[in-house]
């Protein structure tokens, strides 16, 4: 007899998820559910307002990756008028987006993917010295692995359990058999989650020398940026590139070898060798890096045909609102795409958890449409992006892959599982590391003998205008469509990564990647999934922007209904 496990909400990502699952008598999952709880509607609210406010407005779509909005829907609005930046411009907006790859990236491995591989508890009992010894396995140069680091971060650990409130570690499924790492790999990675989050803050730092602050920066206008006086000061030049010797250095000393750490470890774990199973995947041209050249080129591979990578072609994306809360007559192209919400609720019914409102899986039970590109599901995000890239033969890319799996003795195979979609993240932010030094001295040699930074953009209110932009964010692929009418905002759409990930099964029965990733799944135990936690995180999920409140004494805050028909 099957049972239903409900997972409300998914925690350690941005924004509102729920995920369920129905698994047999074997508990192996035979059905999945993804939906996320929260509504935007930003595309709303950005209708009858200047294009030029677009993308201070849409940064507010996401409350981690405000960056790519800002630009993406900015350059969607430059698009549509035809407008062409200076090249200075397009090197400063690179080096915000690697400055913010490289914060994004880290903090989502150790600060919310990370405590689905690490076993805290374990860590707990591990031997320091011991512990300093096998990190040398994995770099020549250990971050923060000395025995007596090693010490302090056990012993800074073990009073935080001491007073019985665990903080980011409470509500775990600590000593899960899926867990693999060894005591002493346990505290080595638990010791780079602490000093990660003194590496992030220099991150976001870089991105506020030209963004101005960090998140939701204010440099990008249509037409260029403004950050002039940064890119003219030696003072702030080097200021930024002293910060990405810092970032990059724990990228490759700690967070390069806990991925080969963890690819030892859990080369045999069956729970983390699957987890891939739409074989379709598209990503964006993006991060230019020097003569118009630019670290990864798109395409689209469909139904795992790595020998025939695809251009894409924005006419063949079309949203699917079949099992979404949105009311549509059909699929719709962005330009057409429209935001009218149609709320059905839940149904109640036994969980492993006892009787719980659960997601009508023949209904509509998401807030995310289903994109699809040539009516294909498809996966974006670091791992779709290496493997367009290793398709096309773009020769950083095959290095990289291929050293790392010379490294872990793995095949080329292992990249499609959750274990290679987590280690493409590494590998995806070391490239973006290396390459932002060639942007770097690109701008450095350009502002010699040009310092524009801005043209000024022309909108005719009699014409209208429509335009796109697609850009590499880090969970993937994004898009923003616009399309402008009396010189305002007539229609606008983004086509977000996770919605490319999380979206709801659509009209011909075809499950999107979080969906598809849970099937054939085999559960230690269903009423802790920590299997299930660790897939989808590996997709490292960006719902919409939001504010939790919580009393770790379990007591209710407060209940409110909101009618979405009342917007």
């Amino acid at each position: 007899m099957s049972k239903r496990v409900v997972i409300d909400p998914i925690t350690r990502i941005e924004g509102h998820l729920r995920v369920e699952v129905e698994v047999d008598d074997n508990n192996v999952i035979t059905k999945a559910w993804s939906s996320s709880t929260l509504w935007r509607g930003i595309e709303v609210i950005l209708k009858g307002r200047t294009p030029m406010d677009v993308g201070l407005i849409v940064q507010r779509i996401c409350g981690v990756c405000t960056y790519s909005h800002y630009r993406c829907g900015t350059e969607a609005v430059e698009n549509a008028l035809g407008v062409k930046i200076p090249l200075n411009a397009k090197y400063l907006r690179s080096l915000m987006q690697s400055s913010l790859y490289m914060h994004d990236h880290i903090v989502h491995f150790y600060h919310l993917h990370g405590l689905d591989w690490v076993d805290v508890v374990s860590a707990l009992s591990a031997d320091p010295a011991l512990a300093a010894k096998v990190a040398m396995n994995y770099s020549d140069a250990p971050i923060a692995a000395g025995e007596g680091e090693l010490k302090a971060v056990q012993a800074r650990v073990k009073g935080l359990v001491e007073t019985g409130k665990l903080g980011p570690f409470a509500n775990a499924y600590w000593g899960n058999g899926t867990y693999r790492f060894t005591p002493e790999q346990n505290l080595i990675a638990l010791s780079h989650y602490l000093k990660a989050l003194e590496v992030q803050r220099v991150a976001a730092e870089m991105l506020a020398i030209f963004g101005g602050k960090s998140p939701h920066p204010q440099s990008i206008v249509v037409g260029g940026v403004t950050s002039v006086r940064d890119m003219l000061s030696p003072a702030r030049l080097q200021e930024w590139k002293q910060k990405h010797a810092i970032v990059q250095d724990f990228i490759e000393r700690a967070y390069q070898a806990d991925i080969v750490m963890a690819a030892e470890a859990f080369g045999t774990e069956a729970s983390v060798l699957g987890g891939v199973n739409v074989n379709s995947f598209l990503c964006g041209e993006d991060f230019i890096t020097a003569n118009g050249e630019y670290l990864f080129n798109q395409g689209v591979i469909l139904n795992g045909d790595l020998a025939n990578v695809l251009d894409i072609d924005p006419s063949l994306i079309k949203e699917d609102v079949t099992h979404a809360w949105y009311k549509a007559d059909g699929p719709q192209h962005p330009y057409q795409g429209t935001t009218i919400p149609d709320y059905t609720g839940f149904i109640e019914r036994d969980t492993v958890y006892g009787k719980l409102p659960t997601i009508n899986g023949d209904g509509k039970y998401s807030w995310v449409k289903s994109p699809r590109y040539q009516d294909e599901p498809i996966e974006v995000g670091p791992l779709a992006c290496l493997l367009v890239n290793y398709a096309r033969g773009n020769q950083v890319v095959v290095n990289a892959v291929d050293g790392l799996l010379a490294r872990t003795g793995l095949p080329l195979e292992a990249l499609f599982t959750t274990l290679g979609r987590t280690a493409a993240r590494m590998l995806q932010t070391v490239l973006v590391g290396q390459a932002s030094l060639q942007t770097f001295d690109a701008l450095l040699i350009n502002i010699q003998s040009d310092q524009s930074t801005y043209v000024k953009p022309e909108i005719d209110p009699d014409r209208v205008y429509e335009g796109y932009s697609m850009i590499e964010a880090p969970r993937g692929m994004l898009s923003h469509w616009i399309r402008i009418k009396d010189a305002k905002v007539e229609n606008y759409q983004a086509v977000v990564p996770t919605t490319w990930n999380a979206g709801p099964v659509d009209a011909n029965g075809k499950m999107g990647p979080y969906e598809a990733s849970l099937i054939g799944l085999k559960l230690e135990d269903p009423t802790k999934p920590l299997e299930v936690i660790r897939i989808i995180h590996s997709f490292d999920p960006c719902m919409a922007c939001s504010v939790h409140v919580m009393d770790y004494k379990k007591h209710t805050l407060g209940q409110f209904k909101i009618d979405p028909n009342g917007f």
